[in-house]
């Protein structure tokens, strides 16, 4: 048995607690209590709302995130010899600071997008009317507003967001444009240790936006597929090079970096994530065999515990409930609303829920009974696994039409169609391959 602190501002890691609890770990999830937040994991794991009281106690930290408690987990607790996955205050800048990380890149000599980073509002403008060609915007520091990344379809659908967003006070300096590139987006990530990169590159293909066909607004990720593989082409190309900077700033946790593959081929990293992804996290859960901590302790001290599944396809969707993702404006009401149906440990994964009470027949009568509820409007990600994508696929959906909220449950259901024509040509310059749809 372990005890294990996850450090969680956001209220990400409940699926995680409650599959570290199951496997017989002592767990402490550590929620910022803010009022979108406060119900999360209540009844279903011992949530604390502060880590400090327990990072002496814990035998690992696992850290779901690299803005807030960076700091402090870094320049107090990683010297005084505090075992912690996650980044460090210097390598979370690569993500957040889109500048350093197009630096890393380039020391790397992995080629980039051409971009400017901007500090000003009229710069800006007379950038893109010079430019007069499509370009995606992108904020670079700490911004929670993921509707200030955006790709444009001329210069005149820029040229009216930067005014809207200056008009709504959305505009935060610095930020970036960069050249749009059209091709294919993939992303691969790997977990990074002290004696370098477990085996198996997790290959992964985010849907971001909120509807069918990448329609609506971007919410970060309404589903991925994903598998690890032992030899990845893009791998090669946008990890390996990263090895000598990784090690030089002695990293322990996972590393993403998302791409454009263009038409001929060439790699064109966007982004970093210097954390786990989120849903990712929870979509690669079903291809980690063996306990769901202890690699972790492995990889923290530089041994390969080697528990991926290569090569099965993992396809998680989410599933979220009106007025996801604007409740936290419009603050309806989303606590305590039942779900209902089978919710098979090994295949969902609670996201905003806790422990509450529901109706449910039991024997011939109707009875409230404890049972987990809605803790917010983000509310579980439904996994399968299968040999292909289309197997997942029709799995996922067969087991989320099982589900029910009686408060009108959402989910796209076009996850992973896309590679139907997509992963073809992919194979033609040698990526993804043996991932079939």
């Amino acid at each position: 048995m372990m005890r294990l602190l996850i450090v969680d501002p956001a209220g990400n890691g409940l699926d995680f607690a409650m599959r570290a609890q199951r496997a017989g770990h002592d767990v402490r999830l550590m929620i910022r209590q803010t009022e979108k937040t406060k119900h999360i994991g209540r009844g279903l794991v011992n949530v604390v709302d502060d880590y400090r009281p327990w990072i002496r106690w814990a035998g690992l930290v696992f850290m779901t995130d690299n803005t807030r408690y960076t700091y402090d987990l870094d320049m107090r607790w990683r010297p005084e010899g505090v075992k912690i996955v996650g980044a460090s205050i210097s390598t979370a800048t690569w993500e957040i600071d889109r500048n350093v990380g197009m630096n890393v890149f380039k020391k790397a000599g992995i080629p980039i997008p051409p971009y400017k980073e901007f500090r000003g509002y009229e710069e800006a403008v007379s950038y893109v009317k010079k430019r007069d060609a499509p370009l995606v915007s992108k904020p670079s520091g700490e911004v929670e507003d993921k509707s200030l990344s955006y790709c444009a379809k001329s210069a005149e659908d820029m040229l009216y967001m930067l005014a809207r967003w200056k008009k709504l006070g959305k505009i935060k300096f610095p930020f970036i444009l960069q050249e749009f590139i059209p091709g294919i987006e993939m992303a691969v990530g790997g977990w990074f240790g002290p004696h370098g990169f477990n085996a198996g590159w997790c290959e992964n293909f985010e849907f971001k936006k909120l509807m069918n066909d990448d329609k609506g607004v971007a919410t970060g990720e309404q589903g991925t597929v994903l598998r690890y593989v032992r030899n990845s082409k893009l791998a090669s190309k946008v990890l390996d090079p990263l090895v000598p900077q990784l090690s030089k700033e002695r990293y322990v946790g996972y590393v993403d970096v998302n791409c454009i593959i263009d038409d001929h081929g060439v790699p064109w990293p966007l982004e970093f994530t210097m954390r786990p992804g989120w849903p990712t996290f929870n979509i690669q859960q079903p291809l980690h065999e063996g306990d769901p901590v202890e690699w972790l302790l492995q990889l923290h001290d530089g041994r390969d515990a080697g528990i991926f599944a290569s090569d099965k396809v993992c396809q998680g969707v989410v599933v979220s409930m009106p007025d996801y993702p604007y409740s936290h404006v419009t603050r309806k009401e989303v606590v305590g609303v039942p779900i209902y149906g089978p919710t098979e440990p090994e295949y969902t994964h609670f996201c905003e829920c806790k422990l509450g009470v529901a109706a449910h027949k039991v024997k011939e009568s109707i009875a409230e009974i404890p049972s987990v509820v809605t803790a917010g409007d983000y509310v579980l990600i439904m996994t399968a696994t299968g040999e292909t994508v289309k197997e997942a696929s029709d799995l996922c959906y067969k087991r989320l039409k099982a589900i029910h909220l009686p408060n009108s449950p959402m989910y796209r259901t076009d996850i992973g169609k896309r590679l139907r024509k997509q992963l073809p040509l992919l194979h033609a310059h040698g990526y993804a391959r043996g991932l079939d749809y």
